[in-house]
């Protein structure tokens, strides 16, 4: 994936006012079938796959024992036991080991290195998956479907906070497909305007927002817990939600043109820590990050930038919502 094809404010407004396609392939994705599948997935994640059923996705935490997030993935519930594990790229190789390593007799496969991934987004976006494949996904629905007498598997995904999918299919279809969907006028976009789009809609980066040093009720990712089931890293969680974090993520918004970066310090009061993800945000026109403060803070931070301690408000997520 380029960072642009032709300019990443163009690309972001376009996924938010129409529609734009991103090549994902980088992704990580491996089948994870067999009767014993379903119980490894509660096991080692931290959702609680009986919450859903097939045709359906869920997101989840692989954390370790003392409760760190390794990674946060999508699982893709095709039938009773036939799943699909959506891991970050860069983790895509550890969390599958760690799935064979743990349930030796499942059944699995590597489906990165054999398919393309493409998500399409905007608000234009199902109505594009309808004309190109038949389908207007519903969000956290899975579909198959078929393309120039190809298969196509589709999810109501992605990572944009606009609706759409995302696609997996061989490299052949998906080439008709990009080519279909260019004819159409969708915008092609790059790896900047995905880091724009994620960040206004509020959703972490993976090995930036959190790492395996942090735990959920910091990253505010707690809302995938399932407290009804086992799950590796539960003991070291119940500890913390009964003391509380010792420090937690603050969403915040600048006045004015100011743009927050990754590492600059931020404050507010007593608390101090650093903005993990900042950037300038085309649909509101000005600085938004993410960042931790210890001990936790409601109050509104400051964030230091080229020596100046900057004022900011203290927001909920998302920054921006349709």
């Amino acid at each position: 994936m380029p960072v642009q094809y032709r300019s990443v404010l163009e690309e972001h407004r376009a996924v938010r006012s129409a529609v734009g396609w991103f090549d994902v392939s980088h992704l990580g994705r491996f089948l994870w079938q067999g009767k014993g599948a379903k119980d490894s997935l509660r096991f080692l994640l931290s959702n609680d796959i009986d919450l859903i059923e097939p045709g359906r996705t869920q997101y989840s935490l692989l954390l370790n024992d003392a409760g760190g997030i390794e990674d946060d993935l999508l699982i893709w519930w095709w039938e009773e036991d036939i799943f699909w594990v959506l891991p970050n790229a860069s983790t895509h190789q550890m969390v599958f080991d760690r799935f064979r390593a743990t349930s030796p007799g499942t059944a699995s496969a590597d489906l990165r290195e054999r398919t393309v991934m493409l998500a399409v987004q905007g608000p234009e976006a199902p109505a594009l998956l309808e004309t190109l494949l038949g389908v207007s996904p519903k969000r956290f629905r899975t579909y198959k479907t078929s393309y120039a007498g190809a298969p196509v598997w589709l999810a109501g995904t992605g990572y944009t906070g606009e609706r759409g999918g995302e696609i997996v299919t061989d490299p052949e279809t998906a080439r008709k497909l990009a080519a279909a969907m260019a004819e159409s006028g969708a915008t092609p976009c790059g790896l900047g305007a995905r880091d724009t789009l994620r960040l206004e809609a509020g959703l972490l980066l993976a090995g930036q927002d959190f790492n395996a040093q942090t735990n959920p009720f910091e990253a505010c990712l707690d809302f995938a817990i399932g407290w009804d089931h086992d799950f590796v890293g539960k003991q070291s969680l119940e500890a913390v939600s009964e003391i509380g974090p010792l420090r937690r993520m603050t969403a915040f918004v600048l006045a004015g043109r100011t743009i927050p970066r990754h590492g600059h310090r931020l404050r507010a009061g007593e608390s101090h820590g650093e903005v993990t993800s900042g950037n300038f945000s085309p649909m509101l026109g000005g600085g938004i990050g993410l960042g931790y403060l210890a001990p936790p803070s409601e109050g509104d931070p400051e964030v230091e930038i080229r020596g100046v301690w900057e004022p900011a408000k203290r927001v909920e997520l998302p920054f921006y919502k349709r």
